[in-house]
C-alpha cells in the first residue's frame, strides 16, 4: 500500500541526533510513514545508525558523494512513495499529530501544501516560545508567493518565513520538476518552496506547533557567509527567468534583491575587516553605505578602530 507520508531525511554527521529524528517520524498518529534516510557521506557513525533499524522501517540510500543538504533530498525524493513529502532536518523533530492535522487540512482545502508553526529549542535543552505567533499564522491562512518572499528579506522581515517546514504533495513536485537546487548550501529550502507557489501550488497554514527546531551553533544554516549570499543571488536570477510573478510578488522580489545586495556588501566588507584590509573595507563602505547599518556593535568598533588607524597612518 502506499503510505500517506514519505519523510525524507538528509544526514550528515547526524549520529548523535538522527535516532531522534526517525523516533519522532515513527510516532505520527493516524498517518502512515515510510522513512528514508540519506547519507550524505557522513564521516562519522550516521550511517550505522540509520541501518541499525529494520529495512521495512527505515530505507536507507547512502550516497557515493557529498551532495549538500539539497542533492540529498533530492536523492529522497526520488526515492519517495507516499503521497506527501515531509522533509525532516537529522538534529528536530516532529510531534505525535503533525502530519495528520496538517494534511486534514491541506485536503480541505484542495492545497497542494502546507505548513505549520515551530517550536525553538534551544542547544542546551531549554524549549523557548514558538517561533511565530499563534494569532500572525492564523491571520495568514493560506501563504501566496508574494507573501513567502516578502517574507525572505534578508535582516529585514519581521518574522522569516524561510524557517517554515511545509509538506508538499509527491505528485505535485513531479508534475513540475520541481526538486532542490543542488548548488545552495543555504536557500535551497526556500527556492523550492517558492518555485511550487509560482507553480501554482496552494499552501494552507497549520497554526498550531508541529515541527521542533533545535538550534545548533555548528549548523550551516546559521552561519551566512559571503559565497552563500552570491549563490542565493544566482539562484534568484534564474528564478526570474524560470517563473512568472505577479505585481506584488515582483515588488517582494525587488525588495529582496536588494536585501541580498546589501548584505553581500555587509559580509565583504566583514572579510576585508577579518583580513586586516582597511582600504577594501572603507572602499566597500563606501560604495554601499547602507551596508554599514547592518554591522553588529562588535564588527563596527573593530571597523572604525581600524579606520581610525589607517587614518592616523595616511597623515604620517
Amino acid at each position: 500500500m502506499q503510505p500517506d507520508v514519505s519523510f525524507v531525511i538528509a544526514a550528515y554527521n547526524a549520529e548523535a541526533t538522527l535516532d531522534r529524528a526517525i523516533a519522532s517520524a515513527i510516532a505520527q498518529k493516524n498517518v502512515s510513514v515510510e522513512i528514508i534516510v540519506v547519507d550524505d557521506k557522513s564521516r562519522d557513525a550516521t550511517l550505522d545508525v540509520a541501518r541499525a533499524y529494520p529495512q521495512d522501517i527505515v530505507r536507507v540510500v547512502a550516497l557515493a558523494s557529498n551532495r549538500g543538504p539539497g542533492g540529498a533530498r533530492n536523492a529522497g525524493l526520488d526515492a519517495a512513495r507516499g503521497r506527501w513529502i515531509a522533509v525532516l532536518d537529522s538534529d528536530d523533530a516532529v510531534f505525535p499529530g503533525r502530519l495528520a492535522a496538517m494534511i486534514a487540512r491541506a485536503e480541505k482545502a484542495g492545497a497542494q501544501m502546507a505548513v505549520d508553526n515551530l517550536q525553538v529549542i534551544r542547544e542546551d535543552g531549554v524549549v523557548e516560545d514558538a517561533m511565530f505567533p499563534r494569532h500572525y499564522l492564523e491571520g495568514l491562512r493560506e501563504i501566496s508567493l508574494a507573501t513567502y518572499i516578502a517574507g525572505n528579506v534578508v535582516f529585514e522581515s519581521k518574522f522569516n518565513l524561510g524557517y517554515l517546514k511545509p509538506i508538499f504533495q509527491r505528485e505535485f513536485l513531479n508534475e513540475n520538476q520541481l526538486r532542490y537546487d543542488e548548488k545552495l548550501r543555504i536557500g535551497e529550502d526556500y527556492i523550492l518552496f517558492a518555485g511550487a507557489l509560482a507553480k501554482g501550488g496552494k499552501c494552507v497554514v497549520e497554526p498550531d506547533i508541529g515541527y521542533a527546531y533545535h538550534i545548533r551553533s555548528g549548523s550551516i544554516s546559521r552561519v551566512l557567509e559571503l559565497h552563500h549570499v552570491e549563490a542565493m543571488l544566482r539562484a534568484d536570477a534564474v528564478f526570474a527567468q524560470t517563473h512568472q510573478m505577479d505585481e506584488a510578488a515582483q515588488a517582494a522580489f525587488a525588495r529582496r534583491g536588494r536585501s541580498l545586495r546589501k548584505a553581500a556588501s555587509f559580509l565583504s566588507m566583514v572579510q576585508h575587516i577579518k583580513a586586516r584590509s582597511p582600504l577594501k573595507a572603507i572602499w566597500t563602505a563606501l560604495s554601499d553605505p547602507a551596508a554599514v547599518r547592518h554591522m553588529g556593535m562588535p564588527i563596527a568598533v573593530r571597523f572604525r578602530r581600524m579606520a581610525a588607524q589607517f587614518a592616523v597612518g595616511a597623515g604620517r
